[in-house]
C-alpha cells in the first residue's frame, strides 16, 4: 500500500523535494518534482518543534500555570468556522515542513538518542514524529489573522509506519519533513519521512502515516479544516490513497473479531493447532503438550506501569503521545528480545490507535505479549490502560502493534484459551496486513546479521 505513495528526491544542500523514489540515491542537484521548497524557510532544528507548538497553542511554559492558560483559550471558540465551506483550500506544499535532528553535527544530542547497542533509540524517533505531525497540521489549518490557533489538534491514529533499514546511525544528521496528504471535514492524514546521508548517499529510513483530529478548543467537539487543493496527477493519487485508507479502516473496523466470528480458515486454524497441543498418550481434551520450538503464549508477558507526572505532558496538559508510543515501544523491544533470545529488529508499526487521553496523575498500565510469529517474525502487542488511584477504574487508552524480525526462525507461540486465540488471530491479521504482501522486497533491503 505504501509502495503506491511518492516519495521524496534530493535536492542540492541536502534537502527533499515532491517526487522522488524510495531507494536509496546519491545527493545531486537535480530540481525534478511537484514543488521546490526553499529550505531556509521550512527547515528548522528538531528542538524548534515543540517550541514552535508551544507558541502557536499559546499553551504555558510551567504546570503551576496551565490551568489560566487553557481558560484563556475557551475565549478562542468564536475564531472555528461555522462550515468547512468558509476555510480557505489549502495545498500540499503549504504544510510541507522539513526538521533537522543533527546528530552528527551537534553530538551532544547524541546521549538522549542513543542506545546500549549504540545506534538510535527508535522511540525517540516516535516521539518526534508526532510532534512533527502535529505540528504539520497546525501549517495546514493557520489562520493568519491571529497569532494562537483555536484548534486542538490530537493523534487519533497511526495507521502504519515502515522501517527500511535495520538499524539507525548516531553519526549521522537525521532529515525528517511531513506534509497533509488527504483531508476529510475534521481529520487529516500526514505523511511523513525519515532521511540519513551516509557516505554521500541518502537513505530512506521510514514512512510513517499518522491520521490527525481537530478539535475545539477544549477539545470537546470536532472542529472544520481547510479542505486541499490537489495541482498534480501525484497529490491526486496520494489523495485517492488516503481515501482508500479511510475505506479499509472501517472495513477493519468492521470485520474486528470483537464484532464479527473468525472466518472458516481461522477456525480451522486455531483448531488444527489445538489438535497439535493434545498428548496422544490420552484420549481427552484436556492434557495439552508443548511441542518443541514452541512456547505457551501466557508465557511472553511482560508489564510495567509508570507514574503520570507533568514532565512528560503534550502542549494540552496530557500525557504526550509520543511519550506514550516510546514506551510501549521499548516495552515491546524488550518482550521480542526475551522471546528470541537475541536482539530482535523493528520492522513496522501499525493501527496504534488512540481511544482516550492519558491524564496528569494517572497511573499507565501497559502489558505486551507475543501473539503471532512465523519464521523470523514476531508480532507483539502491548495493551495500555490508566487508572486514578482514586477511583480505581481501569480505562483502555491505546493498543499497539508491533511487527519484529529476528536473526533466526523463532519458535511458536501457542495460545491456551479461546481469548487468547482471538489475540493470535488479531495478530495474524496485522501480520499479514504490512509485511507479508512486501516480504520478499523488505528482506531483501532490511537483511539479518550474518
Amino acid at each position: 500500500m505504501w509502495r503506491t505513495a511518492v516519495r521524496f528526491r534530493a535536492l542540492s544542500k541536502g534537502r527533499a523535494i515532491f517526487g522522488g523514489t524510495p531507494s536509496q540515491q546519491t545527493f545531486s542537484h537535480g530540481t525534478t518534482g511537484t514543488f521546490d521548497m526553499n529550505a531556509s524557510d521550512t527547515t528548522m532544528h528538531v528542538n524548534e518543534v515543540r517550541k514552535k507548538l508551544r507558541e502557536i497553542v499559546g499553551i504555558s511554559l510551567y504546570w503551576r500555570d496551565h490551568i489560566k492558560a487553557m481558560e484563556e483559550r475557551k475565549l478562542l471558540h468564536n475564531l472555528l468556522p461555522k462550515q468547512q465551506a468558509d476555510l480557505t483550500p489549502r495545498r500540499i506544499k503549504d504544510s510541507y515542513i522539513e526538521v533537522l535532528l543533527p546528530l552528527g553535527t551537534q553530538p551532544q544530542l547524541r546521549e538522549r538518542y542513543l542506545s546500549s547497542n549504540n545506534v538510535v533509540r527508535f522511540g525517540r524517533i516516535l516521539e518526534d514524529l508526532d510532534s512533527l505531525g502535529v505540528l504539520v497540521c497546525y501549517t495546514h489549518t493557520k489562520i493568519e489573522s491571529v497569532k494562537m490557533s483555536p484548534y486542538t489538534i490530537v493523534t487519533a491514529l497511526v495507521d502504519k509506519i515502515d522501517l527500511r533499514k535495520r538499524d539507525i546511525s548516531p553519526e549521522c544528521d537525521i532529515h525528517f519533513n511531513g506534509y497533509v496528504s488527504w483531508v476529510g471535514k475534521t481529520s487529516m492524514e500526514v505523511k511523513m519521512h525519515m532521511y540519513q546521508l551516509q557516505d554521500a548517499v541518502r537513505h530512506h529510513i521510514l514512512e510513517a502515516t499518522f491520521v490527525m483530529v481537530a478539535r475545539d478548543p477544549e477539545s470537546k467537539g470536532p472542529a472544520f479544516i481547510n479542505p486541499l487543493v490537489l495541482e498534480t496527477p501525484e497529490e491526486e493519487e496520494l489523495f485517492k490513497q488516503g481515501e482508500l485508507n479511510k475505506g479499509r479502516r472501517i472495513a477493519l473496523t468492521t470485520a474486528s473479531l470483537l464484532k464479527m466470528a473468525p472466518t472458516a480458515e481461522e477456525r480451522n486454524a486455531i483448531h488444527d493447532m489445538f489438535l497439535n497441543t493434545l498428548d496422544s498418550r490420552t484420549v481427552t481434551f484436556e492434557s495439552q503438550v508443548l511441542r518443541p520450538d514452541s512456547k505457551w503464549m501466557e508465557d511472553t508477558i511482560l508489564k510495567s506501569l509508570h507514574i503520570c507526572h507533568p514532565e512528560k505532558r503534550n502542549i494540552f496538559n496530557r500525557i504526550f503521545g509520543g511519550y506514550l508510543m516510546r514506551k510501549a515501544y521499548e516495552l515491546a523491544w524488550a518482550t521480542a528480545y526475551q522471546f528470541c533470545g537475541s536482539r530482535a529488529f523493528l520492522a513496522a508499526v501499525d493501527d496504534i490507535v488512540f481511544q482516550s487521553p492519558v491524564e496528569i496523575g494517572s497511573l499507565l498500565f501497559l502489558s505486551s505479549q507475543v501473539c503471532y510469529t512465523e519464521k523470523n517474525y514476531i508480532q507483539v502487542r502491548v495493551h495500555s490502560e490508566v487508572s486514578l488511584p482514586c477511583t480505581k477504574e481501569h480505562k483502555t487508552t491505546n493498543i499497539f502493534h508491533f511487527t519484529f524480525y529476528a536473526k533466526e526462525n523463532v519458535p511458536l507461540v501457542i495460545p491456551k484459551t479461546y481469548g487468547e486465540s482471538m489475540l493470535f488471530l488479531d495478530s495474524r491479521r496485522h501480520f499479514r496486513s504490512v509485511i507479508e504482501d512486501t516480504k520478499d522486497e523488505w528482506e531483501n533491503s532490511y537483511p539479518a546479521s550474518p
